[in-house]
Formats: C-alpha cells, structure tokens, sequence
C-alpha cells in the first residue's frame, strides 16, 4: 500500500460506504462508482484489489438481510455464464497496463453512465435466455475488472417483473458469489494480501453503516433521483479517467 493522505483516505471511506449502500439497496447497480471514485487517488488495479475483500464483508451482511427471497431459476442461468466472464476477464487483466485499465475503466463507466442517464438500450429486449447468458456473462467481465457487474445484471433483471423485494435478493446472492469466484485468480494475479485483508477489516464499520443505509434509502428516497446523482457522478467520473489515460 502507498502512503495514505487525508483526502485519499476520504475518497477510500466514501467508496466503501457507498459499496454497503449499493450492495443492501440497490442490487449492485451504484457499485460501478466505487473503483472509479478511488481511481482518482490510488491505481486502478489497487482500487480493484482493497474493494474485494470489502466486497466480500459487504456480501455477507447483505445475504443476512436478503437470504431466501432471491429466484434460483434466474441465478441458475446468469452464474454460469458470469463464471465465463470471470475467466476472460483474468486472461485479459495481464494483458492492460495502468493507463489502459484507467482508460478501459473510464469508457466502462461513461457508457454505463450514458445509457442510465440516456436509456440509450431498450432494455424489455433482454428478456431471453440468451441476453440473460450474454449480460451475465459481461456482468462476470466488468466485475472482474472493476466491480462493476451491477449494470449488465440489471439490463436482465429488471425487465422481468419480479417483485422489488426478489430482485434485490437475487442481485445480492449473485454478486455473492461472483465476488468469491473472483477471489482464486485475484490471489492468482498477485492482487491481494494480508495488508489489503487488514484494511477490509478495519473498514468493516463502514460497510455495516452503508448496509445499513442503503436499506433505509431503498425505502425512504426516491430511486430515480438517486440513480439520476450516481449517473452524472459516473459520468464526470468516466470522463475524468480518460482524460487522464490519454494524459499518461
């Protein structure tokens, strides 16, 4: 771990806290802002790495909360496909240095930003079991690069009518497992250790507060006004990482 300042640790405390908030209140689809977010101070690939061991706590509090309310049908057919994903993503992650990543982070994220702000894709076309394969499996792909599956999994979910309370249980149990699918070729790449386990741990607080909140929101606010932030966040965000790639 490099030296940590005041502003960089604030940057690293609001991305775990929104990492709880996104993961207990809204299916994984605001996590796309935390690597992002702490891509403006740290490395990409250490971003990745500090938030999935954090990820991992954040999971386990929320399949407390949402055990038993998620459609084992629809994990059924997104897991498999997401596991796919996994690997292409670990073959791939060699393959990108620092500036790449940032620049594939940056564009990852202004498309993500674009399409919740634009509704660029109509998204009742991804009913199918095939779209549900293809969208589970770049779910796989941009989680193991950035954490950011939340996206592509809502493209499948939300068009299929479940009731509120399944869909959000089924988007916590399947991010569940993604995160400890993406444990092995993390360790694999070098990506993670005991230091890293020791600032999950110490962040631990944290996580349980944004669980906690995003519980709360998901209830008291309105969604669409909350996505509406996190997308422009996103996109100035995904703007900012590609002018610094391009900048390197």
């Amino acid at each position: 771990m490099p030296d940590i300042d005041i502003l960089t640790l604030l940057v690293i405390a609001l991305a775990v806290l929104l990492t709880g908030i996104s993961k207990s209140g809204f299916a994984g689809a605001i996590g796309g802002i935390t690597v992002p977010l702490m891509s403006l101070v740290i490395s990409p690939l250490l971003a990745a790495a500090l938030l999935l061991p954090i990820l991992i706590i954040a999971d386990v509090l929320s399949l407390r909360q949402w055990w038993g309310q998620h459609n084992v049908q629809h994990l059924a057919l997104l897991l498999p496909a997401a596991l796919l994903g996994i690997i292409v993503g670990y073959i791939s992650f060699g393959w990108l240095d620092e500036a790449s990543l940032r620049l594939l982070l940056g564009v990852i994220t202004l498309l993500f930003a674009l399409n919740m702000l634009l509704k660029l894709v109509n998204q009742t076309r991804f009913t199918s079991p095939w779209a549900g394969r293809a969208l589970g499996a770049l779910s796989g792909f941009t989680s193991f690069i950035a954490h950011a599956g939340g996206p592509p999994l809502n493209m499948y979910l939300l068009p299929q009518g479940m009731p509120k309370q399944h869909y959000l249980a089924t988007a916590v149990v399947f991010f569940a497992v993604v995160n400890l699918l993406k444990l092995p070729p993390y360790l694999l790449l070098g990506q993670l250790n005991s230091a890293l386990f020791g600032y999950a741990l110490l962040s631990l607080p944290l996580v349980w507060l944004g669980v906690k909140l995003g519980v709360v929101l998901q209830h008291k606010f309105s969604e669409k006004a909350f996505y509406q932030l996190i997308s422009i966040s996103m996109l100035l965000l995904g703007s900012r990482l590609i002018y610094q790639a391009l900048s390197a």
